[in-house]
């Protein structure tokens, strides 16, 4: 099971990095184009943006796993310590139960979109495609989630409020 959860660690990472490179790219080549040479590619403009949507959510994942998303988590800071795992452990059961609503509801808009098909635009792929990310995504965050989960309370892992940075 470990080797699964950091195969899945690469592949979001290596998923995270070519996304973003590729719409960065594609968006420079298409202001290089647009300003110098007074010419824009259609297609450019809809896959940066499409890579943009994919890149957001799996990185939403990605930074699940990392327990990096932000909370508010400062008055947590005044409670006891077993007061804090379980008021933290409640807020991440229901964005568990968000999650899964989330994946549900998105699986039927895909439904929709291939039943009565709708194309982007310019590359004129079906937007279902696009929409796919949604129930994806949401199901990798909550398994990343009940991962960080049984890291910090079975195994004991400590992870680091991202806030907490201390400057020299």
């Amino acid at each position: 099971m470990l080797s699964f959860f950091k195969k899945l660690d690469k592949f979001e990472s290596y998923a995270c990095q070519a996304l973003l490179c590729l719409f960065v790219t594609l968006l420079f080549f298409q202001v290089i184009l647009r300003v110098v040479f007074n010419y824009g590619i259609p297609w450019s403009e809809e896959l940066s943006r499409f890579a943009f949507v994919w890149f957001v959510f799996l990185g939403a994942s990605y930074a699940a796993r990392l327990s990096a998303h932000n909370r508010v988590t400062f008055h947590l800071k005044w409670l006891p310590h077993r007061v804090r795992v379980g008021v933290e452990l409640f807020a991440d059961v229901l964005w568990i139960i968000f999650n899964t609503l989330m994946t549900i509801k998105s699986i039927e808009v895909i439904e929709s979109l291939m039943e009565f098909t709708f194309l982007s635009p310019a590359l004129e792929w079906s937007m279902a495609f696009l929409y796919f990310i949604f129930p994806i995504s949401f199901t990798l965050t909550s398994i990343r989630i009940i991962q960080v989960n049984y890291m910090k309370l079975v195994m004991g892992v400590e992870f680091h409020d991202v806030d907490d940075v201390k400057v020299d």
